[in-house]
């Protein structure tokens, strides 16, 4: 056993695909048993303490128990374990020594993800949380262009903020996310410049793309999608759009609503396929949009060819430009410097394996240091809008927001919107909004 323990710490984590479709999965005793030996020894290690609020809180279970062990938790306090983990994956990337191919074989995320399942599956998830993730719903109607100003301006309003609270859950000292009147995708298409013809391939980048434009680049803050567009045009990749795209699955995978994941997957993947059949590689400026269609979707089909394919050819867009890079195809003609730039590198974004390609792209503009901050915001698109966990996320983003003052910095912000506003929540009253680090590209070439 010694020998098999030591092999396993010398090799990289193996990731186990899914085994969502078996009905095993969703018992919930078999669920609960696995949880007690992989908390046993979490218990024992504790080196992701740290992390999010998913450890203290089993931990505080431990060492308020009877016997100061797992074996004295009582099994339904599991969930409030479970309900504290967002799937970030920092622990089974960065923390853990005992994830396959180690013998104890803990994948610590998809074993909440499969206690999620089971939850969900049991019926026990309130209307709040399956609001919050059907954001092509939400986004569909709240975009209507009237309704979305009045969105907007009934989020700035103590009294509906209050109401939110009482009949949802969601806390007034929350940033919710503005409404756009106008879709990113009608700004991408409305300023994308060049055609598929002009794409000129380089390594394994084939020089056009698709923007898969997220829900909250196509709702939210469009501009995304728009910064995007130009960078890329000016870097002389055409970008194309998908005819029809919906949300990529990470609200529900997060929720446990694994039919649900998969219902967005019968209309995305097509989608892709026919245009990677067409020469074009796929882009999306959210971080946890990318790291679904790289990761979670093909541990979730990993007999599916297609969504294999899709993983092959999906990047994240600063990844993108920085294979270009390698074969001399980035524009380099800044206009602007950018001074000092407090940048948080995302937990969905780190768990890609790839780098610091933001920070590697935007160093390169003259004048210009980036502050590297490698903490989680605590955000998750959802916990940290909800009653129970706000405050508890805001103290995850502390030194997050500690950085970033000390830092006083020209510009601040994250490859994930949502955790740059996350941050901005936390500044004080006044501070400078958040810039996405492709906005700030935008306006170091002067577009």
């Amino acid at each position: 056993m010694a020998t098999a323990i030591s092999e396993g710490n010398l090799k990289a984590p193996t990731r186990h695909a899914l085994d969502w479709k078996n009905p095993e999965f969703y018992d919930e005793t078999a669920a609960m048993q696995e949880m007690e030996r992989v908390f046993d020894l979490c218990h024992g290690c504790r080196r992701c303490v740290s992390l999010c609020n998913a450890f203290p809180t089993l931990f505080d279970l431990v060492d308020e128990s009877s016997t100061m062990e797992v074996d004295g938790v009582d099994r339904q306090d599991y969930w409030k374990v479970v309900d504290n983990c967002y799937l970030c994956d920092l622990c089974y990337m960065t923390k853990c020594p005992y994830t396959p191919p180690h013998p104890w074989n803990i994948d610590f995320p998809h074993l909440m993800l499969r206690a999620k399942a089971v939850k969900y599956k049991k019926g026990d998830v309130r209307l709040r949380d399956r609001l919050l993730t059907s954001t092509d719903l939400v986004g569909t109607l709240a975009g209507i262009p009237v309704i979305a100003e009045a969105v907007t301006i009934s989020e700035q309003n103590p009294l509906v903020r209050k109401g939110l609270e009482k009949v949802l859950g969601i806390d007034p000292g929350a940033i919710l996310p503005p409404y756009s009147g106008v879709k990113g995708r009608s700004l991408a298409r409305r300023d994308a410049t060049l055609s598929p013809d002009q794409a000129e391939p380089a390594g394994r980048t084939t020089g056009k793309v698709v923007l898969f434009t997220t829900c909250y680049g196509n709702y939210n803050e469009p501009h995304l999608a728009r910064d995007l567009v130009k960078v890329f045009n000016h870097n002389g990749i055409p970008v194309a759009l998908l005819d029809k795209e919906q949300c990529c699955g990470m609200p529900k995978l997060e929720l446990g609503d694994l039919e649900a994941v998969d219902k967005a997957r019968a209309v995305n993947i097509p989608q892709m396929i026919r245009m990677i059949d067409k020469g074009f590689d796929i882009v999306a400026p959210v971080p946890s949009c990318v790291l679904m269609f790289k990761q979670e979707l093909p541990l979730m089909f990993p007999d599916d060819a297609d969504v294999q394919r899709v993983r092959a050819h999906v990047f994240d867009p600063f990844e993108y430009l920085m294979l270009r890079e390698k074969e001399g195809r980035l524009n380099k003609d800044f206009k602007q410097s950018l001074g000092t730039v407090s940048y948080h590198a995302s937990c969905h974004l780190r768990v890609q394996n790839m780098g610091y390609k933001t920070r590697e792209l935007l160093e390169m503009i003259p004048d210009t240091r980036l502050d590297l901050i490698e903490r989680c915001s605590g955000h998750d698109g959802t916990y940290a809008v909800k009653t129970e966990f706000h405050a508890i996320s805001m103290k995850i983003c502390r030194p997050v927001i500690n950085k970033v003052k000390q830092a006083k910095a020209d510009y601040y912000g994250s490859d994930c919107p949502m955790a740059g506003h996350q941050i901005e929540n936390g500044l004080e009253s006044g501070a400078n909004a958040p810039h996405h680090p492709m906005t700030l590209l935008r306006m170091a070439y002067g577009l």
